[in-house]
C-alpha cells in the first residue's frame, strides 16, 4: 500500500499538511514516538535514551560504543516491519530518512522555508524573537546531525527527497495538493520491486545488528539472500575475519551469499573490532595536551576507549551531557582545579568513578580526594599498565554495581 513520508522542517504548515493528507487519503500517522515506543517494546531498550540516539548529538564516546549504530539498527528493523503491514501510513519525522530510495511505494516529502520565513511563522504562536530564533537552530541542529551520522549529509539536502517544496507564502492546502498530484503518480505503488526494497532493508538491519553486537562496525548491503560487507581499514588476517564475517551474517535468516569489499575511501590504519567489556566511556582531563593524546592513543591500543579534554570547565560541561563512565583525572590545573571538579562530578554524576592522576600532589591532596569519593589516587609519571588496570577495575566496580541496583 502506497504511503508518505515527511521529514520535518520546524516552523513551516507541516500539522496542516498531515491533518489534510491523512484525511483525504486516509492514512495512519506514525510519529517517531511511535517508532520509539515500537523498538522499545521490541528490544527493551530505554525510551528516553531511544530519543537521545535521535535527537541527540552523537556522544563522544560513541566510537568505542557503537551505541547510535546499533539504535538505528534496530529503528530500521521496526520500520522495516511497518512498512510490511497492509496499512497505508504518513510517517513523519526524523525516522523517514531511514526508508531507502528503493522502497518506491512511499513518497519521501521535504516542505521547506527560508529562515527568516520559518521565524516570523513562529512568531505567530506568541514567542519572542529570541525563543524563536533558538527554537529553529535547535532543531536544525538536532536534524542535521542525525542526517549526518546516516548519510553525510545536510538534512534539508534534495537529494534526500522525491519531492521539495518551498512553502513561498503557500498554506496548508495548495501544498497537499501539491504532494497528491506526485502521490497519485504510477511511480508511488507498492510493487514486488519496492516490497524487495523493504525486505532488503530488513536483512541490513538484522545483519548489522549482529555484526555491531560482536563489534563489528562496517558497511552492509543487501539484495535478496546476497549481503556485501565493507569494510574501510586494513586488516592483519582477511581471510580469518572474512570466515568471521560470513559465519555471524549467515545467522540471519535467508542470508545465503556473503561477499566482502573493501571501501573506496580504504585505508591503512588497522582494522580492529570493538571490545564492549572492556571500558569504553573513559575521560581523561589533564591541561597537558601532550601528554593526554600520548596517553590516550596508549590506552586506546589497549581497547580503553579513551577521550580528552584540557581544563575542568570543559570537562564539567561534557559531563553535562555526554557522562563518562571512568575519569581520570589531573589535579593541578589553571582555573578550576582537580579536586574542585572531582567535588562537582560527584554532585552532578555521582556513579561516574575518578581516578586521580597527578605529579604535584600531597599527603593531604590523597585524603580529601579519597574522601570526595575518588576511586583510586595515582602518581606521575605513570606506568600504562598500572593505569589501565585501574580504568578496568573501576570500569568492573561499575558493572558489578549496575548488577547489584
Amino acid at each position: 500500500m502506497s504511503s508518505i513520508a515527511l521529514f520535518p522542517c520546524l516552523c513551516t504548515p507541516n500539522a496542516g499538511i498531515i491533518d489534510e493528507l491523512s484525511t483525504r487519503l486516509d492514512l495512519q500517522v506514525y510519529t517517531d514516538d511511535n517508532l520509539i515506543n515500537d523498538t522499545s517494546n521490541r528490544f527493551g531498550n530505554d525510551e528516553a535514551n531511544l530519543k537521545k540516539m535521535m535527537f541527540g548529538k552523537t556522544s563522544v564516546f560513541n566510537q568505542f560504543t557503537l551505541e547510535k549504530e546499533r539504535t538505528v539498527s534496530m529503528f530500521r528493523t521496526v520500520l522495516a516491519e511497518k512498512l510490511q503491514e497492509q496499512d497505508r501510513y504518513l510517517f513523519y519525522g526524523f525516522h523517514t530518512l531511514l526508508i531507502p530510495p528503493d522502497v518506491s511505494e512511499v513518497l519521501r516529502v521535504l516542505v521547506v522555508d527560508t529562515r527568516q520565513s520559518r521565524i516570523d511563522c513562529c512568531q505567530k504562536e506568541g514567542l519572542s524573537i529570541k525563543e524563536v530564533k533558538r527554537k529553529v537552530r535547535m532543531h536544525d541542529v538536532s536534524a542535521y546531525s542525525w542526517s549526518d551520522f546516516l548519510s553525510k549529509k545536510e538534512a534539508y539536502d534534495r537529494s534526500l527527497y522525491d519531492l521539495v517544496l518551498p512553502v513561498e507564502s503557500r498554506d496548508h492546502k495548495e501544498l497537499s495538493d501539491e504532494i497528491l498530484k506526485l502521490f497519485y503518480t504510477t511511480s508511488i505503488l507498492r510493487t514486488e520491486k519496492s516490497q524487495q526494497g523493504v525486505r532488503n532493508l530488513a536483512t541490513k538491519a538484522a545483519v548489522k545488528r549482529v555484526l555491531l553486537e560482536k563489534g563489528h562496525n562496517l558497511g552492509v548491503t543487501a539484495d535478496g539472500n546476497d549481503i556485501v560487507i565493507t569494510i574501510h581499514n586494513a586488516v592483519f588476517n582477511l581471510g580469518s575475519l572474512e570466515v568471521e564475517l560470513t559465519k555471524l551474517a549467515k545467522t540471519v535468516p535467508g542470508v545465503e551469499n556473503v561477499t566482502l569489499q573493501k571501501s573506496k575511501a580504504y585505508k591503512d590504519s588497522i582494522y580492529r573490532a570493538q571490545k564492549f567489556e572492556l571500558p569504553s566511556k573513559v575521560l581523561f582531563v589533564d591541561d597537558e595536551k601532550d601528554f593526554v593524546q600520548t596517553v590516550s592513543q596508549r590506552l586506546i591500543s589497549r581497547d580503553v576507549g579513551t577521550y580528552g579534554v584540557f581544563n575542568g570547565e570543559e570537562a564539567l560541561e561534557l559531563i553535562c551531557e555526554d557522562t563518562p563512565e571512568v575519569m581520570v583525572l589531573d589535579l593541578k590545573m589553571p582555573g578550576i582545579n582537580g579536586i574542585e571538579v572531582l567535588r562537582r562530578t560527584k554532585e552532578i554524576a555521582p556513579g561516574v568513578e575518578i581516578i586521580i592522576l597527578t605529579g604535584h600532589g600531597t599527603v593531604k591532596d590523597e585524603r580529601e580526594c579519597m574522601e570526595l569519593g575518588a576511586f583510586a589516587y595515582l602518581n606521575k609519571p605513570v606506568d600504562i599498565e598500572e593505569l589501565s588496570a585501574t580504568i578496568k577495575a573501576a570500569n568492573e566496580k561499575i558493572r558489578t554495581d549496575n548488577i547489584v541496583t
